[in-house]
């Protein structure tokens, strides 16, 4: 067994070579940009030096480069028969932390590890708990995917369970977890129809609930969880207050991104070289690709963060043409589009496109167990990506 563990020819890097590019410019970038992000919260909360956080990070991205690397050995087919199993374990997550998880941030999204006092976000471990359920579900039923009862509402509960356990505490994940099933379902051959049966009452359903929300005085929403907090993220968005000092409150951390922002200009100030990372709270998570853009200017930081993710999506969508099985195309499509998807928003989120949701920047934004259970999905997704080339190979040297 350590062997397997510690054997480099079977966990080195196999599969796109672009792909796995992407992957390292983000970790590298993203190491750079913790480093710089960091250093006032290293001096204020523990009187160190920045040195500290970057050195979490590059241990926290070792760890998830070999998970990434050995789940990647690993033939996605496996996957396959342990999916409804892990679906289950994640359901006991996600009731442990509704009923006992741990606070951070004013919201409850994760559970603490006993004796090492680790905490994690079980909504990670969900959302790709779910996706590869849903893959191998889809490639079971392949027969039958087109009938209501026996192809789609099997799957389809599942996905509301799910998604309705993670949102109380955690919308936004919960709103692209919903997304991406549904476009897994989509790609699956599920019919439009009952897609549409679906997703057009529980779109009018959330703008309604949003609706009351929005209208409803704050003093009623106070016993309704995160309610409250949503609403104020949403007012703060469509009407900032440009009078607030509240280093807490949304519109202030909006107003200090558009200043890293603006003051970045084309080309930026350069590596470390941020003034803002001092005064915005979640320079290192939440806004980090705030702090990318002040640094590295629009071009480098903005447009090139943005083009990393997009083209690894692409080179996503190519393993869907190669892939001869159902399944190994539906998880890489789905865990890259779910990642892609929560890097859009959290940019979106930076530059004030989007109200705040707490959603990280993959691979980039400071991070612990959320680094390695992300990897933990690139890892699929390369896994995916290595044995279709290596069955593409052996089928064409057959054909010759």
């Amino acid at each position: 067994m350590l062997a397997k563990l510690v054997n480099w020819e079977r966990i080195k890097p196999k599969g796109d070579p672009f792909m796995w590019g992407i992957i390292a410019i983000l970790s590298l970038w993203g190491s750079l940009a913790v480093y710089s992000s960091t250093s006032a919260l290293a001096y204020v909360k523990h009187g160190a030096s920045a040195e500290m956080f970057l050195f979490q990070q590059l241990v926290y991205l070792l760890i998830g480069g070999y998970v990434m690397l050995y789940i990647h050995s690993i033939h996605y087919k496996k996957f396959m028969k342990v999916a409804k199993l892990a679906l289950y374990f994640s359901y006991g997550l996600l009731l442990l932390t509704l009923f006992v998880g741990s606070e951070i941030n004013d919201a409850q999204r994760w559970l603490t590890i006993p004796i090492i006092g680790v905490t994690f976000q079980t909504s990670e471990v969900a959302k790709v708990a779910l996706i590869l359920f849903i893959a191998s579900e889809l490639a079971k039923r392949q027969e039958d995917i087109k009938d209501f009862k026996k192809g789609f509402l099997p799957i389809l509960i599942h996905v509301a369970i799910v998604c309705t356990l993670i949102a109380p505490n955690n919308l936004s994940t919960a709103l692209v977890l919903a997304a991406t099933c549904f476009v897994i379902m989509f790609i699956g051959r599920v019919s439009i129809k009952h897609i549409s049966m679906v997703l057009t009452p529980a779109l009018i359903a959330l703008l309604l609930l949003g609706f009351i929300a929005y209208k409803t005085p704050d003093k009623y929403l106070k016993p309704f969880g995160r309610l409250l907090t949503w609403k104020h993220r949403i007012e703060n968005f469509s009407q900032p207050k440009n009078d607030n000092n509240d280093i807490n409150d949304v519109s202030y951390q909006n107003d200090h991104a558009k200043i890293a922002i603006a003051t970045g200009g084309f080309w930026g100030k350069g590596p470390g070289q941020s003034t803002e990372r001092n005064f915005l709270p979640e320079a290192y998570s939440d806004f980090i690709y705030a702090i990318i853009i002040e640094e590295y200017g629009f071009f480098v930081g903005g447009i090139g963060m943005l083009f990393l993710y997009l083209f690894f999506m692409y080179r996503a969508f190519r393993i869907i043409v190669k892939s001869p099985k159902a399944f190994g195309a539906l998880v890489a499509i789905g865990l890259s589009f779910a990642l892609v998807m929560q890097a859009l928003i959290n940019m979106a989120v930076a530059v004030n496109l989007f109200p705040v949701t707490g959603l990280t920047l993959p691979l980039v934004s400071k991070g612990g167990t959320s680094i390695i259970i992300t990897s933990f999905a690139f890892g699929m997704i390369m896994s995916v990506s290595r044995f279709v080339e290596e069955e593409q190979a052996v089928s064409e040297k057959n054909n010759h």
